[in-house]
């Protein structure tokens, strides 16, 4: 039989990623925690992580028993809730790609309306977020589809292209469609979490361009002010908008991102389906 406060350590350190903060999050010292997984991985008769100086892995075993130790604690929690006569408050962990739009995300909030429901919001590169649904810190993530990865279930949503950005008084602002080459003296921004960078660069490399970068960001946001205060311009999803912002199409760039939800192992799509936040993601895609 395993206890459930061996479930918690367990949990609390593939949510911390060491055993420090694991055992900071449940209140006892860092040796009483390392022999509850001790004795946890005795139990079952299986190492569950790799321990190295810089982090703490899962073994395979040990992702494969994380979705059952979550599972099991979400069904304390709801006998805890029910034997106390208190409606469950059910928290959703929704991880969301950094390079969505901040509109787009702010919108999904407001159309899950007043409930119960607790919603958590973990940003992160589509890596990240892929590495949070194996270890079980998310419950689904609305990241990039991509055709390789079959490892979770799947729910498609949107698709978009991707197009230049630039400030409002541009000279080109005005045309539908530009090309690589029609930008050879312009500066630019490079949006450095822009999941076809290489592409990108390949694109007006191979046409002779090489612009002058002007700046670098991991924030759409500020790529976005940048743009409208004239610094440059840049390549983004088409679903990126912001006053003093103008889009076009940029020749020849054919590439498509899909959109749409990745549930995580321990999640029941079909349950976590009907919870307010999903629903609003769907409504608002």
């Amino acid at each position: 039989m395993i206890d459930r406060y061996l479930l918690r350590y367990f949990l609390a350190v593939i949510d911390h990623g060491n055993f420090s903060r694991a055992a900071e999050q449940c209140n006892v010292s860092q040796p009483t925690l390392s022999v509850g997984i001790a004795k946890l991985e005795r139990t079952l008769g299986r190492p569950l992580f790799h321990r190295t100086n810089r982090r703490v892995e899962l073994t395979p075993a040990g992702a494969h028993f994380a979705v059952h130790a979550r599972r099991i604690e979400a069904e304390f929690n709801l006998a805890e809730a029910a034997v106390a006569g208190q409606p469950a408050r059910r928290t959703v962990r929704l991880g969301v790609l950094a390079t969505m739009p901040t509109a787009q995300l702010a919108a999904i909030v407001a159309a899950r309306g007043a409930g119960d429901e607790q919603v958590e919001i973990v940003e992160g590169r589509e890596r990240d977020l892929l590495d949070r649904l194996a270890r079980g810190r998310i419950d689904a993530a609305l990241t990039l589809l991509r055709a390789d990865n079959d490892r979770y279930a799947r729910e498609p949503l949107w698709q978009e292209g991707y197009g230049l950005a630039l400030p409002q008084a541009h000279p080109l602002a005005g045309e539908a469609v530009i090309a690589a080459e029609a930008l050879a003296d312009n500066v630019m921004i490079v949006r450095r979490n822009c999941e076809v960078l290489a592409e990108t660069s390949h694109h007006f490399t191979t046409r002779g361009v090489r612009p002058f970068f002007a700046a670098r960001t991991t924030n759409d946001d500020r790529a976005l002010a940048l743009v409208a205060a004239g610094l440059g311009v840049t390549v983004m999803p088409d679903r990126h908008a912001a006053p003093g912002v103008v889009r076009a199409r940029l020749a020849g760039f054919d590439h498509v991102r899909e959109m749409g939800l990745l549930y995580a192992a321990h999640a029941d799509p079909a349950d976590l389906g009907e919870s307010a936040v999903v629903r609003a993601v769907r409504a608002v895609a």
